[in-house]
């Protein structure tokens, strides 16, 4: 697969305009987003409002695309990405577009940050299974972190409902602007997985999840961190999975 965002539109074939909808709705979860000029240009402008209201313990707000979004029936607890107890799905999602099994899988992207917004791009499994859950998280960002000198980029494995991996994530200091565009880039082999940054390795784990697992690009809001008024980007050039 290789994305370069040609044209104006979304290609709806391949990435879904939502965040976990699953556990609102498509309509409350629809993405703010540009495609023009070979980028896509998530944002979430200041009228935009918050994510999973009711649900979501803290003030949060979205704008992504994934790659594939599978759930149980409305009243079933399954569904990828559950971000507290008890869960239940409130709209059911069976969207497949693109879900690899190994593989290098990149994307080259850049992000306007605040100190209260966050920028990612990870591999999340598709939990049509509870322990296909584990994550590869490629590139994630707060805001909070960018200093001058470069900033905080976390990377590597969640587990989550998955009992045959083990965590080993971190967020290392990078000399690096998120604000420039970089290339974020993770080889996933059978029980490995390598995390680099403009082709220079961050990261070696001896461990990878063995299923098919969906792309996600989001910036996130996070209202109750700081003043308003600024509106967080994330512009993505090009995902290729290879």
């Amino acid at each position: 697969m290789e994305e370069t965002f040609a044209g104006d539109a979304l290609n709806t074939d391949l990435w879904l305009p939502h965040y976990l909808p699953h556990w609102s709705s498509r309509a409350a979860t629809t993405a703010t987003y540009v495609v023009s000029g070979g980028e896509l240009r998530l944002s979430i402008p200041p009228e935009q409002g918050l994510w999973c209201e009711e649900l979501h313990p803290e003030p949060l707000r979205v704008s992504g695309v994934q790659s594939a979004c599978v759930s149980g029936p409305v009243g079933s607890p399954i569904g990828g990405q559950p971000f507290r107890e008890g869960l239940l799905v409130a709209e059911e999602c069976g969207f497949w577009g693109h879900t690899p099994l190994y593989g290098r899988i990149e994307a080259r992207l850049r992000a306007v940050l605040s100190p209260r917004s966050m920028a990612a791009f990870w591999l999340a499994g598709v939990e049509d299974k509870p322990q296909h859950s584990g994550e590869l998280c490629v590139m994630e960002v707060f805001g909070s972190s960018v200093r001058p000198d470069g900033c905080e980029v976390g990377v590597g494995l969640h587990k989550f409902r998955d009992p045959g991996l083990t965590e080993d994530w971190s967020a290392e200091r990078q000399p690096l602007d998120p604000g420039d565009f970089h290339v974020y880039a993770v080889d996933w082999r059978p029980g490995a997985a390598t995390f680099s940054i403009d082709g220079r390795t961050v990261k070696r784990i001896d461990r990878s999840p063995n299923y098919p697992m969906q792309l996600m690009l989001a910036v996130f809001d996070f209202p109750g961190r700081g003043a308003a008024g600024h509106t967080p980007e994330l512009i993505v050039d090009y995902v290729r999975a290879i």
